[in-house]
């Protein structure tokens, strides 16, 4: 039975591995061929005694992560030896040195740039994740192919999750969340990153996913009609003009209609854009341009566009290198549809993104927008004393930034991510002129360095050869390459200030009777309530250190032994006095439980979403308050989640009958006479609710209020809700996380 199981599972590898090569983006040579077998000979015999979790073999996995190298991402076929050998040196006896002798120095180095990221990940003893994505990016440094093949690994994991534990699913799909599917965007893996989204949506918030999924299937037929009655109507105007094209439905990912549910707080069928179409035309590339709106000008005629929602991607480009036209229209039936217009080599850029980019460019001098992103990132690296979490969130929001457009004073154009300041634009043309910058003019009027740019300015920088950045600066500046050009020049002052400092406290010590060494510099660390000696240091050489602060701990040391006898027995008050105020908070929040052990421990309701018992929740251990309680769908979660997994611990809800809660609703409708009156009426008619506050406002003839009331649990609160959306004349109940 066995023996037909093995030779079923051999048949199996046998038929992946063909496929691997029939779906192969690039074209490639016998040689090519020779190489991936060979990758894909050492794979097998190196994995032949490993399973999954699910039972297959091993062998499966390190294939279907080439096969999405090789197709989706369109990688050559060293990439795809590299991606069938990814997890061979971490897994048995091969060494990096071993493939080098076997292959060449080329695979070599990409697999062990893989090997590096897997034992990044693995590192128990590195606190932070934070830490761990940085890392991993630093080996983009060696080969951004790296990286490449880390998202498609990443994409096969999360594909299958299913016989993982469900807190192992989280931290991963949060993990995916916060920072592989904004890399797969960045490098314009643009298919990549929506099936990332969707994978880690369907493990953080399963409940709203499938929901999504299933009013998805339940209008399926209706929006595929929608679409037709579109494309018959556009066919026939470009069979007219002789323009070569294809027309396609594009489903709205899960993840962006969740986004939009979420940032404009409607409903799934209050979605307004859930249709897209996408018209790919064929041409050579003089007419692109001119072909794009010739298809603008006849989609314009059958359905009026919306002015504001025209982005124009081929008159300049993404810095990721997508080119498009979006039209935004309104279709039949009043609904808004999206109509994405791409030739053919702009269609595969942004599907095969870094590749494609590569295969068009073909000795074209100017540099991409690719390699100029892969330079900053590089600068972004290069600053490696940045706390880890504060690096990921600056880099975080370069990767996902919406670009603008802006000008220098000759009339060059920039690329700027939006929300970037005119000191941004100072150290975006570079790093000495940023230092350098006493004053910003943008369209000729002098604007302060903080003011943020639209596109479309033109901004003249200002230098002086006597200016140095201030801390206030950080505030002034959004984008990573400034904020770490002016760490790095505050850091060195710093460091100079330190050493000056360093040798001034060795001669104030030395008139107190103390020689200076390791323990006497922990010790006044300690005693001034620091972090660093730096600190110690730097507060000594600008002279926020007084002589008398130093005879203090001079006076203090003197007399440790009885110090060391008062504190303890100070703190041993202190601690009698946090049991009984321990007792005290345990009495009265008894309702939650944490751990697998369903443990009763001290915690707070976080502020930043107002958790109510019934609502789903999970704790995150602070350093300072202890226990902090968030809920699942918090817009915190997936960032605590990812950065720091090893602090959370499950939570739930036992018992809430002791307690009540505050719940903030939002409330709209038609302004009427008796409204509130009736309002309240409702609000006060429900048993076990209070009303704690309420503000009502209307204007011209709309009517918005927020009313603030007290309940035990969620069951209540959706009573309540549901009662106020029956009084006639309200439009929508929406419950808000705070004011």
């Amino acid at each position: 039975m066995v023996e037909i199981d093995i030779e079923k599972e051999n048949k199996a590898i046998a038929k992946e591995y063909k496929e691997l090569l029939r779906i192969s983006y690039q074209t490639l040579s016998p040689d090519d061929k020779k190489l991936i077998r060979k990758a894909f000979d050492v794979a097998v015999d190196a994995h032949q005694d490993q399973r999954r979790k699910s039972g297959e073999a091993y062998i499966f996995h390190p294939i279907a992560v080439a096969k999405i190298v090789a197709s989706e991402i369109g990688l050559g076929a060293t990439g795809i030896a590299a991606a069938l050998m990814h997890d061979v040196v971490e897994d048995t006896e091969i060494t990096v040195a071993d493939i080098e002798r076997m292959f060449n120095p080329k695979v070599a180095q990409l697999v062990e740039g893989l090997t590096k990221i897997s034992q990044v990940q693995k590192d128990l003893n590195v606190s932070m994740q934070a830490e761990n994505f940085r890392k991993m990016l630093l080996t983009l440094n060696d080969d951004v192919r790296v990286i490449l093949i880390k998202l498609a690994d990443r994409l096969h994991n999360m594909q299958t999750m299913e016989s993982m534990p469900e807190h192992k699913q989280v931290k991963i799909a949060s993990e995916t969340l916060y920072i592989y599917a904004p890399l797969a965007h960045r490098l314009g893996l643009y298919n990549i990153k929506s099936q990332l989204e969707d994978l880690g949506l369907k493990y953080t918030e399963p409940a709203v996913y499938n929901d999504i999924v299933s009013k998805i299937k339940e209008t399926k037929e209706e929006q595929d009609a929608y679409i037709k009655d579109i494309s018959d109507v556009l066919q026939k105007s470009l069979d007219e003009e002789g323009v070569d094209y294809a027309i396609k439905g594009r489903p709205k990912s899960i993840y962006s209609i969740r986004r939009k549910m979420k940032a404009q707080n409607v409903s799934f069928d209050e979605v307004y854009d859930k249709f897209a179409l996408r018209i790919v035309y064929k041409s050579n590339p003089h007419d692109e341009k001119f072909i794009a709106w010739k298809i603008y000008s006849i989609v314009t005629d059958h359905y009026r566009p919306s002015p504001s929602r025209l982005r124009d991607w081929i008159s300049s480009p993404k810095s990721t290198g997508y080119e498009a036209l979006h039209i935004t229209v309104m279709g039949p039936k009043g609904r808004w549809v999206e109509i994405q217009v791409r030739s053919e080599r702009m269609d595969e850029i942004a599907e095969k993104g870094y590749a494609a980019h590569y295969k068009y460019k073909q000795g074209a001098t100017e540099e991409s927008g690719l390699d100029v992103w892969l330079n900053l990132l590089k600068e972004a690296l290069e600053n490696s004393e940045t706390n880890a979490v504060d690096f990921v969130e600056d880099f975080k929001m370069n990767l996902y930034a919406k670009e603008i457009f802006v000008f220098t004073p000759k009339g060059e154009i920039k690329s700027l991510p939006k929300g970037a300041t005119s000191l941004d634009f100072a150290f975006s043309i570079h790093s000495e002129i940023g230092i350098k910058t006493r004053g910003t003019r943008v369209n000729g009027k002098l604007v302060p360095l903080n003011t943020e740019l639209k596109s479309g300015d033109q901004i003249e920088i200002i230098t002086s050869p006597n200016q140095k950045p201030t801390a206030n600066w950080l505030d002034f500046v959004t984008t990573s390459r400034a904020k770490n050009k002016i760490r790095n020049v505050l850091n060195e002052n710093t460091k100079k200030i330190a050493e000056e400092g360093k040798e001034l406290l060795t001669r104030k010590l030395k008139h107190l009777k103390i020689t200076i060494n390791e323990q006497v510099i922990n010790e006044l660390v300690n005693f001034f309530r620091l972090k660093t000696s730096l600190d110690l240091f730097y507060r000594v050489g600008i002279g926020t250190i007084e002589n008398q602060q130093l005879k203090d701990y001079a006076a203090q040391k003197s007399n440790t032994l009885m110090n060391f006898f008062k504190s303890k027995i100070t703190r041993k008050a202190q601690t009698a006095d946090e049991d009984i105020h321990k007792q005290v908070i345990s009495n009265n929040y008894d309702m939650l439980v944490f751990g697998v052990d369903q443990d009763k421990l001290d915690y707070k309701l976080s502020t930043c979403c107002n958790p109510i018992p019934g609502d789903e929740v999970f704790g995150f251990v602070t350093i300072n308050e202890g226990i902090k309680v968030h809920k699942k769908d918090c817009p915190n979660a997936i960032s605590l989640q990812s950065n720091y997994a090893y602090r959370i611990i499950m939570a739930r809800w036992i018992d809430s009958s002791q307690q009540e809660f505050k719940a903030i609703l939002h409330i709209t409708g038609m302004d009427s006479m008796g409204l509130t009156n009736e309002l309240t009426k409702v609000i006060s008619n429900n048993m076990h609710v209070n009303i704690q506050s309420i503000s009502l406002s209307g204007e011209a003839g709309i009517f918005n209020g927020q009313v603030t009331v007290i309940v035990q649990n969620n069951i209540i609160l959706k009573k309540l809700i549901d009662n106020i959306k029956k009084i006639d004349g309200i439009e929508k109940v929406t419950r808000v996380n705070k004011t």
